[in-house]
């Protein structure tokens, strides 16, 4: 039987020491970029593959990382498992994907199960889940990053920076003589409320414009939920002409309820989504949106979770910038 490549060996080829090894495998320190090529080389060379088992076994974790997220269908968070995915496995790390469809119980179950199997970490985007769920979760030592628009607790939190970019989507509306608008936001019962709901209508006022509770439908983050919110706002008799939507799958059922309503996107009403999800592009008309990068989420999670793994201990919080994409919907 063929010997396990080590360390060693691979420090031996690249004429290195095995803590230059360990600091390219695991990223714990800057190491000079041609010494890291080298190492790479030596490690492809050799096949060399991290002893995952003695690490669990040395650090009394897995090598597992859980991805709390509410709906895997929704490509935002299929991007964003897949870009964690790549920046965790350099550092030997693995990611288990779990959908709670937006169910609290769900949520809570999916924590409890990652603690008790001893996760290396957990990454969340909680929807229903409230601060005090996690507080009891922080004792057990498990590294734990939140991924949402508000704060929750004292965690390491990914949030998203879209002031500028709401304040462009306005303009861009409003550009077009549009004074009525709308939105299409999540249920009542979502962790905070509805924080993309309260940024917009914070804005408005600096456009001569205000979102009265008439004109804002509520519904779950889905396709089926956008479609019904559509079509109870144009049943308005001063309905909008602009409509906002908390996520891409919502504004997307709004197209459909407004092509089976023979209402014109744009000509009668604007549509404006958020996220930017890999289909915003491919839909007619192309959907106008904010960009919530998900790899830059991803990467700024794995980041997090690293630190923690590292020894840190203070809670940090990183804003991820929201861009306006215009397209035709608007």
């Amino acid at each position: 039987m063929q010997e396990r490549v080590t360390m060693a060996d691979v420090a031996r080829l690249a004429g290195v020491s095995t803590a230059t090894v360990s600091y390219v495998l695991s990223g714990k320190r800057a190491v000079a970029p041609e010494t890291r090529t080298t190492v790479e080389a030596a490690i492809a060379e050799l096949g060399f593959t991290v002893n995952t088992a003695a690490r669990s076994l040395r650090t009394g974790r897995s090598s597992l990382v859980a991805l709390i997220v509410p709906d895997i269908a929704n490509p935002f968070f299929a991007q964003l498992a897949a870009t964690l995915q790549e920046e965790l496995r350099a550092l030997g790390l693995h990611v288990v994907v779990c959908n709670t469809r937006a169910d609290r119980e769900e949520e809570r179950a999916l924590l409890a199960e990652a603690v008790q199997q001893r996760f290396a970490g957990i990454v969340i985007t909680p929807f229903r889940l409230l601060p005090k769920d996690l507080e009891a979760l922080t004792l057990t030592g498990t590294p734990v990053t939140v991924s949402a628009d508000v704060p929750f607790g004292a965690v390491d939190t990914v949030a998203p920076d879209a002031r500028a970019a709401t304040r462009q989507a306005l303009e861009r509306v409003t550009a077009s003589g549009r004074r009525r608008i709308a939105m299409i936001a999540g249920p009542h019962d979502a962790t905070g409320g509805d924080p993309r709901l309260d940024l917009l209508r914070s804005l408005a006022p600096q456009f001569g414009m205000s979102l009265p509770r008439q004109l804002v439908a509520r519904g779950e983050h889905t396709r089926e939920a956008g479609a019904a919110g559509f079509a109870e706002l144009m049943s308005h008799r001063y309905r909008p002409d602009a409509v906002f939507c908390a996520n891409d799958v919502l504004a997307v059922g709004a197209l459909d309820k407004a092509q089976e309503l023979g209402v014109d996107i744009p000509g009668e009403v604007a549509l404006v989504g958020h996220d930017d999800a890999s289909f915003a592009s491919l839909v007619r008309p192309r959907l106008t949106t904010i960009r919530y990068p998900a790899e830059d989420v991803a990467r700024a999670a794995a980041q997090l979770l690293k630190g923690r793994l590292d020894g840190r201990t203070v809670p940090r919080t990183v804003r991820v910038k929201a861009e306006f994409v215009a397209r035709s919907s608007a």
